[in-house]
């Protein structure tokens, strides 16, 4: 699309948005590159005033629970270890710590890399650190199913990975929720398929896939408020270019067939059951929360942190006292100042 197409479409968008919304309306973006997108692109100043947009649990280093932390950095520490993870959970604090604060931690960009690393280095065990939703799920077992295939010893991986429909479905079930539609992961929903979120069809609520572009956001706005108005709860693929109706149905064979559903807990919000992930039974042998004695003691949320408010979207970041003084990127006190992805990192950015 020309930058000229878009320059005329978007304040066009803008006016029809506002035209159509007679009514007050809170939308939730459940991606965390959709939260820095609306930010960086101002698109909020683009929207009426009965448009609210608030941010969900849909950063995958912010419901990291700080248990699960803890237990990264115990593995850290633990001589002849070495945990291979993704840049963002260096800086997430643990309960006095964070992960990049352990001995032996390798950053990484491809689970491939936790592979070549256990390759090169036998005399170590590599863990690689499963984090993020259906996206990265499907690459974490494709590590794990050729690491079975190349029967390698000294490679395991520590499941902390989350499902959206079952957060969807937590929002969903809380009677004071004012939400009126969610925008809905375009990177997730490119593994996933839009017929992933047909069991939105019988709520209150609509959705909207939406790219990640300005004119991809606004025209999924403007969607959605053509469905809320209309009373249409059916799920809509704004991002047909990216996401189709069944997804990557490889992706999604590969992911069921090494993980299955368990409980499990997301950063300060708790438990959400059959939301996570866990090795089936025939993998085992990969299984670093069995291979290693690692703690369990629930780890308290700092003490006036409303990251888990922010992430329900029952909280603004600067409702937060800790926001932009006692809490910053460079010194982050709750896991949505530290992630690129975080609504905190992004009100603190570009507010």
């Amino acid at each position: 699309m020309h930058s000229a197409t878009v320059k005329e479409k978007v304040p066009l968008l803008s006016e029809e948005i506002a035209r159509l919304a007679t009514r007050p309306l809170t939308f939730m973006e459940v991606c965390g590159t959709h939260t820095m997108a609306i930010a960086r692109h101002g698109i909020k100043s683009l929207l009426p005033p009965a448009i609210s947009i608030v941010s969900g649990p849909g950063c995958p280093v912010c419901v990291t629970s700080a248990t699960d932390i803890e237990r990264a950095i115990t593995l850290g520490d633990t001589p002849g270890v070495l945990v291979a993870t993704f840049g963002d959970m260096i800086k997430v604090p643990g309960e006095k710590r964070t992960l990049g604060s352990a001995t032996n931690v390798k950053v990484i960009y491809s689970p491939l890399d936790a592979l070549e690393l256990a390759r090169k280095s036998p005399h170590l065990q590599v863990v690689l650190l499963g984090i993020g939703f259906e996206t990265t799920a499907p690459l974490m077992a494709a590590a794990v199913l050729q690491a079975r295939r190349e029967a390698l010893p000294n490679f395991s991986t520590l499941s902390m990975h989350k499902m959206v429909p079952q957060a969807l479905s937590l929002l969903l079930s809380d009677e004071n929720s004012a939400l009126s539609g969610f925008i809905l992961p375009g990177h997730v929903s490119a593994i996933t398929g839009r017929k992933y979120y047909n069991f939105l069809e019988g709520s209150a609520v609509s959705s909207v896939i939406a790219g990640f572009e300005p004119l991809d956001i606004m025209e999924s706005l403007y969607r959605l408020v053509q469905a809320c108005m209309a009373h249409d709860c059916r799920p809509i693929n704004n991002y047909p270019r990216i996401v189709k109706e069944e997804g990557n149905t490889k992706a999604m064979e590969t992911l069921f067939r090494v993980f299955e559903p368990c409980d499990t807990s997301w950063r300060g919000i708790g438990t959400i059951p059959l939301s996570g992930l866990a090795l089936k039974e025939e993998f085992a042998q990969f299984d670093a929360s069995a291979r290693f004695d690692l703690p369990t003691r629930e780890i308290p949320e700092p003490k006036g942190c409303l990251c888990g408010a922010i992430l329900m979207g029952k909280a603004l970041p600067d409702s937060c006292r800790h926001f932009g003084t006692a809490c910053t990127p460079s010194f982050p006190i709750g896991p949505c100042m530290v992630s690129t992805e975080g609504t905190c990192a992004a009100w603190f950015k570009y507010h």
